[in-house]
């Protein structure tokens, strides 16, 4: 049976986050105001449906711009990722990306990797390539939404085993419906997350021993 590996993108599977790259292209003051806005949902003080439309609002995000930093997310990728995915689809495993970042943005980075599925929000742009809004309708843009997604998933695709790996609380908030949460802190350690998750990371080389170790004991909740 197919077994499901979803990914977050953003300060996990590359070492930036698209949304703050794109504030800064705009400018150092919606750069500051998006950052800490970001920060803030991440660490879930603030509900992320709160700074969703606040942020792209700041930074009004051309079609350009999406093109420049889903270049930059190749640059970035995070140390090891390629060969543990590899290593992973070899055990059967399919990577899926679950992300609150852009569609269009982390589609670069998706293909790179092969990875044909990913869960983000779409953003759409004017004939001169001028932003025009986002799908508010994403469930992504709020909280709650990666376990639905997931969940989702599982329902439609009854996988053998699940695993999540993330940096954020968006991230965290699968706990319950995969079965293993990893948290990620090779690019930012998450006090909330390192304390909730069932295993820590700080390296993508650690990602492949890490899931052997705790699934081979550990029996599905998708059975």
């Amino acid at each position: 049976m197919n077994k499901l590996l979803f990914l977050d993108c953003d300060s996990t599977l590359c070492a930036i986050e698209g949304v703050d790259e794109l504030a800064a292209l705009r400018g150092p003051q919606a750069e500051n105001e998006v950052i800490k806005l970001t920060n803030q949902a991440m660490d879930g003080t603030v509900p992320i449906d709160e700074v969703f439309g606040r942020r792209l609002d700041l930074i009004l995000p051309s079609r350009e711009m999406c093109k420049q930093v889903g270049e930059l997310y190749i640059k970035r990728l995070s140390p090891g990722v390629v060969n543990a995915l590899t290593l992973l689809r070899e055990r059967g495993w399919e990577p899926i990306i679950i992300s609150g970042g852009f569609t269009p943005v982390i589609e670069p980075v998706a293909d790179l990797l092969n990875i044909t599925k990913i869960y983000a929000v779409d953003l759409y742009f004017n004939e001169d390539g001028s932003y025009r809004g986002f799908n508010a309708e994403a469930p992504t843009a709020r909280n709650g939404g990666k376990p639905d997604i997931i969940r989702d998933l599982v329902s439609d695709i009854t996988p053998s085993q699940t695993v999540m790996l993330g940096d954020g609380i968006s991230d965290l908030e699968t706990n319950s419906v995969v079965d293993l949460f990893i948290g990620y802190g090779g690019v930012i350690s998450r006090e909330a997350v390192k304390k909730q998750a069932t295993a820590f990371i700080k390296s993508f080389d650690e990602l492949p021993s890490t899931i052997e170790n705790y699934l081979s004991e550990t029996p599905s909740s998708c059975e």
